[in-house]
């Protein structure tokens, strides 16, 4: 690629002619602070903090968008420069809410550690703060306007990566607000809450619904049996909350965590992750050989799931029936546990931890309860959990490692460990229905075709004499475009994974922040999927149908995947809904999100 030379602060960069000024300053190993800027997300210069003084140029410049040149030669960190950035910075400071000590995102929020890098103790443009209202009526995000700083990085992300669209400025000049259309509720809008707007997010202006205290409180009661489970993916990020490099694998200190908070038992969904491969491998099974409907897609991210309900409800038919392994967990816990060990099922608290945000909202489902039995009872995400070791002074990096209890559901196998990642779904599925379909133990279980980010993997595979066509996408924007092509009968699958997030669950809306900074340099999702994989090729089991305790599970309880019984406990319906519904479509009255 043709190249220019330029200065930036008397040192000289050699950096591609179609780099921008925050890129060759980046290269010259020069930190221009940003505070709108997203990496290939949110490239708009609009809060005006990477301002750079170009020689001969009449203003100053952002860094963020404006095109290098042959023989540029600019100061980033001129007097001129300096107080252009220090004001812009008060002048969003004059309107933000700014009580810090009581704030989510208090020493973890942009705002205030760019406001202490530029040294501002107090904001000289003081005036009339604008009045809001905090929306919290939905079970997955809350959205506090007081905090928006109209950075657009929400925005950018649910229109351009998501490409859905839920956000967007509304109103004008002092009263612009991002908000869903027509003033709605994140609970009336056609919502996934697939949690990236708060991943985006610089500050605290959206952020989960916590469900910390209703935690403590079951914990807290001695009448209550409470028992946690805790998704793959939340071992690969928990240890970013307490310092550790991201993409570090922390499942030891998790569980030992996780004990000394209180919890009665200590669970890994992961065995629920084999038992859903169990279920939805033979599902696929059934519908190949019987005639059913494909391609037969995945069931188990739920932001995916309210995607295709919002606007692909013409491929319901082809979603698997299962619920997603945390709900199978809990039903499970509510009567075969309960069962075993004499427990009455009505004194179970079950609370998973997440990466997910939607994933609260999917708990609260009509559908997902058995016999009046809600399946779980509470989600916490990853970034809740490192509140909660915070809250009772653990000292996580001391810890011990510990294991997962190991009675009835303490066994699983890698299968289920990358369940976390794009495209593990698919490679733990075909470690069992290629077993099936060739009637043999296969040594290489590793699937390559279907890992990595590429936003739509393919692939054909040759299992016992037939020929199976899977695909795998991950973010609802690759997803409607692959369900597009088959919709056109552009391309055919019998198999679809989609996750409702780019990266897969390792990236979920509840996953620990991330500075923008720190996106330039790395991608998080190669980083946190490796500790997946890491831990997938350490275990003795790798396939779901060699978990011993699965295979207990049916020969005590279930009978046979896609019983009678197990489809009364495992599996379940989804639904065509409308797009911002009246009350009189709302099924309960309210206009709610039911």
């Amino acid at each position: 690629m043709e190249k220019v030379t330029l200065t930036i602060d008397n040192i000289k960069v050699e950096v591609p002619k179609d780099y921008t000024i925050l890129q060759a300053a980046k290269t010259a190993g020069i930190d221009i602070p940003t505070l709108c800027y997203l990496k290939d997300v949110n490239e708009v210069g609009a809060c005006r903090v990477c301002l750079v003084e170009i020689q001969g140029a009449r203003a100053l410049q952002a860094s963020c968008v404006h095109p290098v040149a042959e023989g540029m030669v600019i100061k980033t960190n001129s007097k001129k420069v300096r107080d252009a950035r220090k004001s812009n910075v008060e002048l969003i400071l004059s309107n933000h809410n700014r009580e810090c000590l009581t704030c989510d995102r208090n020493n973890k929020c942009e705002l205030q550690s760019l406001a202490d890098q530029l040294g501002i103790r107090e904001i000289p443009f003081e005036g009339e703060k604008l009045e809001t209202v905090i929306d919290d009526k939905s079970f997955s995000i809350v959205r506090d306007p007081s905090k928006c700083i109209l950075c657009g990085r929400c925005v950018s992300t649910c229109r351009n990566v998501q490409e859905i669209g839920i956000l967007d400025f509304v109103n004008r000049g002092y009263n612009t607000q991002v908000a869903p259309a027509f003033d709605k509720s994140m609970a009336d809008a056609p919502c996934i809450y697939c949690g990236q707007c708060i991943v985006a997010c610089p500050v605290a202006a959206l952020r989960e619904k916590d469900d910390i205290e209703r935690v403590w409180d079951a914990i807290d009661n001695e009448d209550v049996h409470v028992v946690v489970q805790t998704a793959p993916a939340v071992r690969a990020a928990l240890g970013e909350l307490f310092g550790l490099p991201i993409g570090t694998r922390v499942t030891g200190k998790m569980v030992s965590a996780l004990k000394r908070l209180g919890f009665d038992k200590v669970y890994d969904t992961n065995f629920a992750a084999d038992l859903t491969i169990m279920e939805e491998g033979h599902e696929l099974l059934g519908r190949i050989q019987n005639g059913g409907t494909l391609p037969m897609i995945t069931s188990c991210s739920p932001g995916w799931i309210r995607y295709c309900e919002f606007n692909y409800p013409e491929f319901i038919d082809n979603l698997s029936s299962c619920k997603s392994p945390h709900q199978m967990m809990g039903a499970i816990i509510k009567s075969y546990y309960a069962e075993k060990h004499n427990i009455d099922p009505k004194k179970i608290f079950v609370v998973s931890i997440m990466p997910c945000t939607s994933k609260k909202t999917e708990s609260s489902r009509e559908e997902m309860e058995v016999a009046g039995l809600r399946d779980v009872d509470a989600v916490l995400t990853t970034r809740e959990l490192g509140k909660m070791i915070k809250q009772a002074r653990i000292k996580f990096l001391e810890l011990e490692d510990d294991q997962f209890d190991q009675d009835l559901l303490g066994d699983y196998t890698g299968a289920g460990v990358i369940f976390g990642a794009t495209g593990g779904v698919m490679e733990a599925a075909l470690r069992t229905v290629a077993e099936v379909l060739e009637g043999k133990s296969i040594e290489n279980v590793e699937y390559q075709a279907v890992r990595g980010i590429e936003d739509i993997k393919e692939a054909t595979l040759t299992l016992g004499g037939m020929e199976v066509k899977i695909a795998v996408a991950h973010g609802t924007a690759s997803a409607g475009k692959l369900l597009d092509m088959v919709k056109n009968g552009e391309k055919e699958y019998h198999f679809i994974e989609i996750m409702g997030c780019s990266g897969g669950c390792v990236c979920g809306g509840g996953q620990p922040h991330v500075d923008a900074k720190t996106l330039m340099d790395v991608d998080i999702r190669v980083e946190r999927a490796k500790a997946l994989y890491e831990e997938d090729e350490i275990l003795e089991i790798r396939k779901s149908h060699e978990n011993p305790q699965i295979i207990k599970l049916y020969d005590d309880f279930l009978e046979k995947p896609n019983s009678h019984k197990a489809h009364e406990l495992l599996h379940t319906h989804y639904k065509k809904r409308e797009k911002y519904a009246t009350e009189e479509e709302c099924s309960c009255g309210c206009n709610c999100d039911c």
